[in-house]
Parts: structure tokens; sequence; C-alpha cells
């Protein structure tokens, strides 16, 4: 017991305390202005990396993983600095990192996925930031590709963040990928119709439309046979693709008017009811 107070005294004594933060005060500032110094580095470095790659037009992805590989590495020399002025042992502490490894690593394994999934994207590339796509049963427009997650934007306003393996391992949908795409419209008419009016009807609303393409020519084929009705599929191609929900709403209501105007039947599905005169054997017919 009297040596456990010998050692608080010691602790609290006004001498020793005097001289550890004379010992540690000068370190102390260092590592403070060391910290401040890589923190306006980090938003200098990561800003001018961004200023420069735009003005070498380079795209918002490669953009965003070079900011980002920026951000990191400046954080990390960072780190290493500050410990360093404060008289941390480096070596020491990546040492006691090797034996808790293991276990940190299993506890992180998920966190660890997704930013080696991050990186394939950004290597990859299966979609860029502006791209319209579709994962899984998620739809919207990619507005950040981050480490972790990517972030979709829905039709509805919804911000959705996708951890990046579930991506790397689901099948992506982009429909900005290329420079154009095809909307498919069916339409169903009566099976007494002229079809080659039909088409005609429907290849109209298109051919002096600036928003599809002349070259490939819409088409419309017969793309089903049924008992009561036959339908039809308009294929057209859209000079930009990212208007294709819009587009295809209003293609839809411009076809149902054309053809309602036309006089061409598009029936419900029916059924005709005739009527059988039942005879029994031996009997005359009522």
């Amino acid at each position: 017991m009297t040596s456990f107070l010998d050692s608080v005294t010691a602790l609290i004594n006004p001498q020793l305390f005097a001289e550890a933060l004379a010992l540690w005060l000068p370190r102390l500032f260092a590592a403070a202005a060391t910290l401040l110094v890589f923190s306006i580095a980090i938003r200098v470095a990561t800003k001018g990396a961004r200023f420069g790659m735009q003005r070498a037009k380079i795209d918002a992805t490669a953009t965003a993983f070079v900011t980002t590989l920026v951000r990191y590495a400046l954080f990390t020399i960072g780190g290493v600095t500050v410990l360093g002025q404060l008289g941390i042992d480096i070596s020491g502490i990546l040492a006691s990192l090797g034996v808790a490894g293991l276990t940190i690593g299993f506890a992180a394994r998920d966190a660890l996925s997704n930013i080696i999934s991050g990186i394939f994207i950004f290597w990859d590339r299966p979609f860029v930031i502006g791209d319209l796509v579709e994962i899984g049963d998620a739809y919207g427009e990619v507005t950040e590709i981050t480490m972790r997650s990517t972030r979709v934007v829905t039709p509805d306003g919804k911000m959705l963040a996708i951890p990046n393996a579930t991506i790397v391992n689901s099948t992506v949908v982009s429909y900005t990928n290329f420079p154009h795409l095809r909307i498919d419209l069916e339409v169903t008419i009566g099976v007494t119709e002229d079809i080659d009016k039909v088409r005609r009807i429907l290849c109209g609303l298109v051919a002096d439309d600036a928003r599809y393409l002349a070259e490939p020519a819409p088409s419309v084929v017969l793309s089903a046979l049924g008992d009561y009705n036959n339908t039809l599929r308009l294929s057209a191609w859209l000079d930009n693709e990212k208007d294709h929900l819009a587009s295809r709403f209003a293609l839809r209501e411009r076809a149902y008017g054309a053809l309602t105007s036309a006089g061409v039947e598009m029936p419900f599905e029916t059924l005709a009811l005739s009527p059988v005169d039942v005879r029994v054997a031996g009997q005359p017919a009522a």
C-alpha cells in the first residue's frame, strides 16, 4: 500500500509533472503543426488533382478514384508523421497489428470486401458517374462511387447506397453505356385489323420526331398471334438514351391516341358465347 501511494505521489509531483510537460510540450506543438499542415495539404492536393483532371477532360469516375487515392495516401503519411512527432514507435504498432490482424480482419471482412470491390469497379468500369443503371431491383442514376458503396438516385428521388461487394456479384444493366438505346413498345389490335395500316401509323409517330434516329430505322413487327387480338411491337432508337423513361411513356400515350383516332380496334380479351342446340336421342328437336 505504501509503495502504491509513493507511485501516485510521484505521478502528481509538481516537479515531475513540470519536467514531463516540458518534455512533451514541444512534441505536442510539433504534432499539432504537422497535423494542420497535412490537413491543408490533403484539401489542396485533392482539389488540385480534381481541377487538373477536369482540365485534362478526364471523366468524373477516374477523377473520383484518383482524388480518393490521393486523400488516403496523404492521410496515411500524415498519421505516421504525427505519431513519429509524438515519439511513438511505429514499428511496435505494426508488430502489434500483425498479432491482432487476423481478428481485426475477420471482424472487418465485409468492409474490406467492399473496399476491394470498389477498386475493381474503378478498374473494370462497368458504369461511370452519371450512368443510368439497374442493379438487382434498383434503378437510377449513379451519382457517386466510393471505396465502400455506390450511390444511386432513383427516379422518385431516393438515394440508395449499394455495397460495392453486392455490385461486383450482381448483374449490372447500364442504359447509358453505349451512345444510343432502343425502346420497344407493344400494342394489341383486333385480329381483323389491317397490320400494314397500323404499321404505317406507328412508324409515323417517330419518323419526324427528333428524339428518335432515322438510322437504324424504326420497325414494327407482329410479335404474337392471339385468339382475339394480335400484338405488334414498335422498336425505335433514341438519340438521347437518358430520356428513355419519359420517351417511352410519351410514345405509349401518342400511340394510343393515334390508333384510336384512326378507328383501330384495340379489344379487350373476351369470350364469345353462341347458343347450342342440344338434342336427346330418340326425341325430336324442340
